[in-house]
């Protein structure tokens, strides 16, 4: 198990986070971005440098991920990919997208970008403080919970 992170947009107190987990749970992580993020670093975390190219970084964490992993990710294509492949996915605001209801968010998304390119609603500028990076700690926290007793249960004791 490990956490997969779109590191190119994900904000920094989102990734602060991560990396606590990463200490306190002793899973690894794998900070995927185009271009160096600075910050990253310690026991059991990678910082995964990808081609410039458009969807490399997307295409690095859907090869790296495994069922069973945890990806944080805002990119709602990225995460249909990654809940295709049985991986739990969570955006920085604490959503958790499932194969039950991925298709929705894309739909809904989807319906706004196209309303925005008509020009029929102008672009919403959303703040990210406290309250959603707690929605995403909590999500994570819950997550991880539950992967690590699954986890702990399967594995033989010797």
């Amino acid at each position: 198990m490990k956490i997969l992170v779109d590191a190119d947009s994900c904000p920094r107190p989102t990734r602060e986070v991560v990396l606590r987990a990463v200490r306190r749970t002793g899973v690894g992580a794998f900070f995927v971005a185009n271009r160096p993020i600075p910050g990253i670093s310690g026991e059991g975390v990678v910082m995964e440098l990808c081609a410039t190219r458009e969807g490399a970084a997307d295409d690095r964490m859907v090869a790296l991920g495994c069922p069973g992993d945890v990806a944080v990710t805002r990119d709602l294509p990225l995460a249909c990919r990654l809940v295709k492949g049985s991986i739990w996915v969570i955006d920085d605001r604490g959503r958790v997208y499932t194969q039950e209801n991925i298709r929705e968010h894309c739909s809904r998304r989807n319906f706004m970008f196209g309303l925005a390119e008509k020009g029929l609603i102008g672009e919403r500028i959303r703040t990210y403080g406290r309250r959603e990076l707690k929605a995403f700690a909590d999500s994570l926290d819950r997550i991880l919970s539950q992967l690590i007793r699954e986890h702990t249960r399967s594995v033989p004791s010797g």
